[in-house]
């Protein structure tokens, strides 16, 4: 009879096993973790290619998950393009760009309108716990802070590392940013809606923010969640911890991306430590590309053509990283289109979300592409610098009508007829092909008619300051 029992027993503990299995097979809401940096370029990476780097967790996540070659964000700066990841729609839309203020500033008066629908608001429909950790930088006042947004807590500084300068305090200019020390600059670090101090340590920045992401993983491990997982970091002031500092062969830059190289594989071991690996997605980007004019303290977009501010490839391309074990192939080299904008509609996808009918998007679900169940949706990108439309790519092609570079003072240049770049033979953007291709000039002309009908203009978020 014990016999009998004990086997009756481990028939039930299996079917338990599988019915868990099969209820995840069929889509169990996930975890989703989103982890950004700030200004890291498209070279900056061991695993794209950077020859002293070290970043041997973001290497496995490249070996365990995939790596994808032409990821790009939707804008060049940091305010727009958080913006458009947030919300899957490019920033025009929702006002968070500008040809005067390219960002939000301490004394800037807007932020994201509040009928804008976020991942976080999105996936907390569906019962989510959501949290955000560091950089927000889409607006600082109480009804854009991130608790406003769907968030159920935050913890960072609302804006860039190098605002709310001391210009008291050290030398004046850009050269504080080549020997920075934390007390030149007065940021506010805050908890939910309310500042814990000014001008906080930042070399703990990177190891305070892991600990609080890690903190937030525990404790939500019983039902899912959603972390957005946004460092301040490489963007310039650089600082490192004890830890890190002077280890790298690349200088403080390196020591910085290192650091946070080591970040992520808090992330990734807790989740393993913790069972939760399975059943969890991790994406890895930046929000655009390397300041360049910040010499050795800006990274580098490898073998792309200029960073940071502009629309050339250095600028929008980033590196791009999904880790989903047991879901998502090891080893996998996506060549395919994809963006930042994807995101809302991807996760939105897997955690069985409805979005409004009358919501307009500019990201499509890529879990075909994750999961390998299906062809790429997205064969064009968008390439804004403010509220302009400056460059167009649809399949292998770019088109350039208005080009510039990111910082230095070279002026405008206006290109009828457009520019045009193979990026799949000329990834660096240097042999205009213009007059082999009419056809395909033709053809992306179609698409930015096309998309311009679709974009009613809408008060700037960026211009009101106080």
């Amino acid at each position: 009879m014990k016999s009998q029992r004990f086997i009756q027993s481990c028939a039930v503990a299996v079917l338990l096993v599988v019915s868990v299995a099969v209820a995840r097979a069929a889509g169990e809401r996930p975890n989703i973790i989103v982890i950004l940096a700030d200004d890291m370029g498209y070279g900056d990476l061991a695993c794209y290619g950077h020859p002293s780097i070290r970043t041997p967790n973001l290497d496995r996540m490249v070996a365990q998950g995939m790596r994808f070659t032409d990821f790009y964000v939707a804008a060049e700066v940091c305010t727009p393009s958080r913006a458009a990841l947030m919300t899957g729609r490019l920033p025009i839309r929702s006002g968070m760009c500008s040809d005067k203020r390219r960002v939000l500033f301490p004394d800037s008066k807007g932020g994201l309108p509040a009928n804008e629908l976020t991942i976080a608001r999105m996936l907390k429909s569906r019962g989510y716990a959501t949290g955000c950790v560091g950089k927000w930088h889409l607006g600082h006042h109480p009804q854009f802070l991130p608790t406003s947004h769907g968030f159920d807590s935050y913890f960072g500084i609302p804006y860039s590392n190098d605002m709310d300068r001391d210009a008291s305090a050290g030398p004046k200019g850009r050269a504080a940013f080549f020997e920075p020390k934390s007390e030149y600059w007065k940021p506010p670090f805050m908890r939910d809606a309310v500042v814990l101090e000014r001008g906080p340590d930042q070399t703990q920045l990177t190891p305070r923010y892991t600990a609080e992401a890690l903190k937030f993983i525990r404790a939500n491990k019983a039902k899912p969640f959603f972390l957005y997982f946004a460092h301040n970091f490489p963007h310039v002031p650089l600082f490192a911890s004890e830890k890190f500092h002077g280890k790298s062969r690349r200088g403080l830059y390196g020591d910085v991306v290192e650091e946070l190289d080591w970040s992520v594989g808090q992330v990734l071991d807790t989740l393993r430590a913790e069972g939760l690996a399975e059943n969890t997605l991790v994406f890895f980007t930046s929000d655009n590309g390397p300041w360049l004019i910040f010499d050795t303290h800006g990274g580098s977009a490898g073998l792309l053509r200029d960073g940071k501010g502009s629309t050339w490839e250095g600028g929008m391309r980033e590196p791009g990283i999904a880790w989903w074990p047991g879901r998502i192939k090891p080893g996998i080299v996506n060549r395919e289109l994809a963006s930042s904008l994807d995101l809302l509609p991807t996760f939105a996808a897997l955690a069985g979300a409805t979005l409004p009918r009358d919501l307009f998007l500019d990201g499509v679900d890529m879990s075909p592409l994750l999961f390998g169940a299906g062809p790429c949706k997205r064969d064009t990108m968008f390439y804004y610098r403010g509220t302009q439309l400056f460059a167009v790519r649809k399949g292998p092609f770019k088109a350039h009508f208005i080009t510039r570079s990111g910082y230095d003072k070279d002026p405008v240049a206006q290109h009828n007829p457009p520019l045009l770049f193979h990026l799949g033979r000329d990834p660096g953007e240097r042999f205009d092909v213009a007059k082999d291709h009419p056809g395909v000039l033709a053809d992306i002309a179609k698409e930015v008619k096309r998309h311009r009908a679709t974009v009613t203009p809408v008060q700037s978020q960026l211009e009101d300051s106080k």
